[in-house]
Order: structure tokens, then C-alpha cells, then sequence
């Protein structure tokens, strides 16, 4: 499992190696490793949840401490900077509860719902990113005016908010991960807006018709302000009207914790039967390289006696499948956007208390799809857990270097993603 160390970057003090930056390690003595982790992914889920009016002094607090830590020649062990790594895990895990919170208290709880993935007829905007405070304000703003608003990417989620989907005009979703967003909005003649990040610099034959707003901006590009979305919406109406596509898939996103936990007794009920073998968290962010087509041949390869939770983008890798269910409860199972790992991390301690037993003695396996800021800071928050035998890929993050992979695979033994039918044979014995 372990690698060589990524090469650092730090142009901080006036002191950089060769005047424009340290890019091996920095003149103070500080390794690469002491800045890699997740203090931006706690970040952008605390931004999302300030928004909506709700703060925690503790998280505001670590964020303080560790940007200080992490980001300045002020810590140099690697074995404490571990330590943080934990402390960061669970302070996520206060933030994403509070995020969560400021949600439900919102646009009420999830509900499973079926999503038209495809073009309506007439006039369009395609919403990306993860500010629902932005596309409840776009909702309200192009309500009665006869424009269709579509989700991209981890904005699929919205259409299971109670006050998000009481919106006939929050018509489906067009296109799949974050990454695939300069087809789909090439594709689709569209007003685009982009919330929060994931945002990528847009191409020519789309830049004058892509908006900004929030936090994502991009250079040359129209950031809307204070939620008023005019421009916006003038050019939905200025390109016209998008044909009506046949044929639309349908994929189902929405499941709140009480939904799942609403069918507590008849999951009991088949686990002890034997009709339900395993549950597998499948998700976290999906990624253009060749090895993520791991995550589909191994949905695909699981036995029918197996349930899937997924969450966040990496979901699109085989969220057009069709499991089907045993004995009513869904074999695929879309908790929602990344900050929604909380409801996994719930719905596990809930099934500790179901079957009473540990963490780790649960029938559940983690399989972890590709490490960005937020997911990293996720992950940690499993390890703050003491959550074991994860497996994570498609490979492994640059920040994970010899020390810290000797560690993880010590403590929690994490392995990499190997061959899905291998895997599969290996974790159900």
C-alpha cells in the first residue's frame, strides 16, 4: 500500500526555495506530508451550514487551530499531525450533524423519490454543485415562469427535500458526475449555474451562458449576487427551448435515515433469516480514470443477498442499475450528497444498537471511491470511528505517504481496491 511521498508546494514566506516556492520540502524544515489534510473539506460543509444560519464554535474553533498547525512551520511530527487527522475526523462529524440539521430544519427531511434523468420541452437551467440555499432561491425566483431547472452531479439529492421538490418545475437531472460536466453542458443549450465547488473552467462554446454564485467563481464569468438570479434567468428564456427527449432513465435518490430506519424490523427480520448476508457503503467521488470502472463491476458482481448504500458522485458509477429488492427493501440505496455520509455513519450506529453488537462486528463493508478535500476529511471521521477493514481506490491519494499508510494499514488495516470478484469472494469468505 504504501508510495513514495508526494512533492510539496509552498510559496508562504519570503525565505521559498530559489525565490518562487519549496516544491520538495520547505526551507523550514516542514515535510510535505504536515499539510495534507482535510481541513477544506470540513470547511466547505461548515460554509454550506453558516449559510443556513447555523454555527459550532468547537468546529470553528479546530479549523483555527489546525489551518495554524497544518499550514505554518509549527508542527513538524508526523505522529501528532496523525493525531489531528483523528481530532479533523471528528470535528467533520459535528459539522456534517450540523449541516444535516440545517437541511431537515430547511427543506425538510429526504424522501425516496425516482428522478427523470433527460430534457423536457422548453426553456432550461442546469443547477451543479452542493448549495441547495442556491437552488431554493433559483426555484422561487423562475416559479410560474415556464423554466425547467435540472440537477447536475451531487445536486441529485435536492429532488428528495420536501420543500425542493414541491416545485413542478425542478423538472430531472441532466448528466451524471462532476466530471463529465463540459459534455453534458455542451450538450444541452442552457442557462448553468454553478454553486459551491466542483466547478470546472468552462468551454468556449458554453462560457457565456454559465453563472457563478456563492463561493465558485471563474475568471471572465457572471457571478451572481445576493441570490439574484435575473441574468440568469433572462438567458434561459434568450436560448429558447430544449427539446423533449424519449425515452428517460430513471434513477432514485432521497433516502432519508428515517425512511431506512422505518424498515428496522424487517431488515432485522431477513439478516437473521439469512436473506440479507451483507450491507456494503459503496461511494464517495467519482473519478475519470480507467481503474473507477472497479466500482460498477463490483455492484454488479454482488450476490442478490446484499444490500448497497451510496452517497456523493462516485454513486453514478452504477446508480442506473437495477437491483431490485428483497422482500421490499431496495437493494440500492442513495443517502445523497457527500455531507450526507452522517447518515451512514447514523444508520451504522443504529444498526449496532439493532443487532447489538460493535462497529466493526457489523455486517457492513466500506468501499471508498477516490480522496478529494471533503471526502478525505470523511474518511477520517471513519478512522475517528475506529472503523476497520475499509477498502479505499481507485488509487491511492497523494497524502498518503510511507509513514501514514504504515499506520493505517497497522490501526485499521485499509487496503487498496484490488480485482472487484477477488474482493467480493474475500470479504464474504
Amino acid at each position: 500500500m504504501a508510495k513514495e511521498p508526494l512533492d510539496m508546494f509552498c510559496y508562504q514566506c519570503s525565505q521559498t526555495a530559489k525565490g518562487t516556492g519549496c516544491d520538495v520540502r520547505g526551507v523550514c524544515g516542514k515535510e510535505p506530508t504536515v499539510a495534507r489534510y482535510s481541513v477544506k473539506g470540513i470547511s466547505a460543509y461548515n460554509f454550506q451550514a453558516n449559510k443556513l444560519g447555523h454555527e459550532d464554535k468547537a468546529v470553528d474553533e479546530f479549523l483555527t487551530k489546525a489551518l495554524y498547525t497544518t499550514l505554518t512551520n509549527v508542527n513538524f511530527d508526523i505522529e501528532d499531525l496523525i493525531n489531528l487527522g483523528l481530532e479533523a475526523g471528528e470535528a467533520n462529524i459535528k459539522v456534517m450533524k450540523m449541516l444535516k440539521k440545517s437541511h431537515i430544519d430547511t427543506f425538510g427531511e429526504p424522501e425516496p423519490i425516482d428522478v427523470e434523468v433527460g430534457a423536457q420541452k422548453g426553456p432550461g437551467i442546469i443547477v451543479t454543485g452542493h448549495d441547495l440555499k442556491a437552488l431554493d432561491e433559483l426555484l422561487k425566483q423562475t416559479e410560474g415562469k415556464g423554466i425547467n431547472v435540472y440537477t447536475h452531479s451531487e445536486m441529485l439529492p435536492a429532488h428528495g427535500y420536501p420543500e425542493l421538490k414541491k416545485y413542478d418545475h425542478l423538472a430531472g437531472q441532466l448528466g451524471g458526475p462532476w466530471f463529465d460536466q463540459k459534455k453534458t453542458f455542451a450538450k444541452y443549450n442552457v442557462a448553468l449555474l454553478a454553486t459551491s465547488n466542483c466547478v470546472m473552467p468552462p468551454k468556449d462554446d458554453y462560457s457565456d451562458r454559465i453563472f457563478t454564485s456563492g463561493v465558485a467563481k471563474l475568471p471572465g464569468i457572471k457571478q451572481i449576487d445576493d441570490y439574484d438570479f435575473t441574468p440568469l434567468i433572462n438567458k434561459a428564456f434568450e436560448l429558447g427551448d430544449l427539446e423533449e427527449e424519449e425515452n428517460k432513465p430513471i434513477i432514485s435518490t432521497g433516502f432519508g435515515l428515517s425512511t431506512i430506519l422505518s424498515l428496522s424490523d424487517k431488515i432485522k427480520e431477513l439478516v437473521e433469516a439469512g436473506k440479507i448476508k451483507r450491507f456494503f457503503l459503496v461511494g464517495g467521488c467519482d473519478s475519470p480514470l480507467p481503474q473507477a470502472k472497479y466500482y460498477r463491476e463490483f455492484v454488479e458482481k454482488l450476490p442478490n443477498d446484499t444490500i448497497v448504500l451510496t452517497l456523493a458522485c462516485g454513486k453514478y458509477r452504477f446508480n442506473d442499475l437495477n437491483l431490485g429488492d428483497i422482500e421490499g427493501v431496495p437493494r440500492l440505496i442513495d443517502i445523497g450528497q457527500c455531507n450526507d455520509s452522517i447518515v451512514a455513519i447514523e444508520l451504522a450506529t443504529a444498526f449496532c444498537d439493532l443487532f447489538d453488537v460493535e462497529l466493526n462486528d457489523l455486517p457492513l463493508t466500506i468501499v471508498l471511491s477516490w480522496m478529494e478535500q471533503k471526502a478525505v476529511a470523511i474518511l477520517w471521521s471513519l478512522l475517528y470511528l475506529n472503523k476497520k477493514d475499509m477498502l479505499l481506490g481507485p488509487i491511492l491519494p497523494a497524502w498518503v505517504n510511507d509513514d501514514i499508510a504504515n499506520f493505517l494499514i497497522k490501526n485499521f488495516n485499509l487496503a487498496p481496491i484490488g480485482n472487484p470478484e477477488e474482493d467480493i469472494k474475500r470479504i464474504l469468505g
